[in-house]
């Protein structure tokens, strides 16, 4: 689709380098600031769909850059600015290579490792006579290593992280305690708005100052499963299936059209008219999840608006 931002190219003053992800691309510039663009790419099992989604940048930085600013009271993070819809400034940090997953409720990859009769998930016990989406006890917390180059992230247990030195055992501790702090909150958030938070992912890194703060997004549909919150008991105990907010639609519409992201898989033909209505679920995920209505940004010219936003910044 015109109108959409999947690739930049900016050459911002002081700029070092440049990393690209599945969404977000990163420019390193002077002074340890970094400018991170969020484009309208869409990933699904691990792959970058062929065309953009129109404003869903501008959807995840923004509902990221919202729940920042609600949780920096309790976890510190990189953000100093968003000079534009589609752009979040902040400092440089060392990230720590694992994700740190927290699970409330017995859905998704958890479900699925239970139903093949696992109860263990991460060295992290999972009680027995659960059905999919009960909740548990209480949230647990199952990390995974942080993929290179594409290939799928892996469970890891808190254990394997410190053994293997992959985050000290002091760090990983302050991990552990601002994730929970996050989720609480998050949950918080989410129970205002009528949803229930059923899991999500953070990621942290290290100032150069020692100082750890949250990175990345937060709470996005991309990085986090909801549900609604009206008639959850009662499907549960029907057995029927919880209504989603997370781009879990767009997961299972790739299922049917027989792609999972394996090998030999082709990645079917998202027409135009499904590009528009991927883009019409984001704004109605925004508008659920932060409560305010969603504002479009001028897109006749993402590039030259997003260039001139950040350099007026910079200047």
């Amino acid at each position: 689709m015109k109108n959409t931002i999947t690739d930049t190219n900016f050459a911002f003053p002081g700029q070092k380098s440049v990393y690209k992800g599945k969404v977000r691309e990163v420019y390193a510039l002077e002074n340890d600031i970094l400018v991170m663009v969020a484009t309208d790419r869409l990933s699904a099992f691990d792959v970058v769909m062929p065309k953009g989604i129109p404003y869903k940048g501008q959807i995840l930085n923004q509902i990221a850059t919202k729940m920042m600013a609600a949780t920096a009271d309790i976890v510190p993070n990189w953000l100093t600015a968003t000079p534009d819809p589609n752009v979040a400034v902040g400092h440089a940090c060392e990230p720590f290579k694992v994700e740190m997953v927290i699970r409330g409720y017995m859905s998704g990859h958890a479900a699925r490792e239970y139903k093949a009769g696992k109860r263990m998930l991460c060295g992290v016990a999972m009680p027995n006579g659960l059905e999919e989406n009960d909740k548990f006890p209480e949230p647990i917390i199952t990390p995974a290593t942080k993929a290179e180059h594409g290939d799928h992230d892996e469970d890891i247990s808190r254990e394997h992280i410190i053994k293997r030195n992959i985050v000290s055992e002091a760090d990983y501790a302050v991990l552990e305690k601002y994730t929970r702090a996050l989720f609480q909150k998050g949950s918080e958030i989410a129970a205002a708005r009528g949803l229930i938070l059923v899991d999500t992912k953070y990621e942290f890194g290290k100032t150069k100052s020692g100082e750890i703060v949250l990175i990345d997004e937060i709470h996005t549909p991309d990085s986090s499963r909801y549900f609604y919150a009206d008639g959850y008991q009662e499907r549960q105990d029907k057995g029927e299936a919880q209504k989603q907010l997370s781009k879990e639609f767009v997961r299972q519409w790739l299922i049917q059209n027989d792609f999972q992201g394996l090998d030999g898989q082709i990645v079917p033909e998202m027409s135009d008219a499904y590009v528009e209505t991927v883009s019409e679920r984001y704004i109605e995920l925004y508008e659920n999840i932060t409560g305010a209505t969603f504002i479009k940004a001028d897109i006749s010219n993402i590039q030259e608006r997003i260039e001139k936003n950040v350099l007026d910044y910079l200047g």
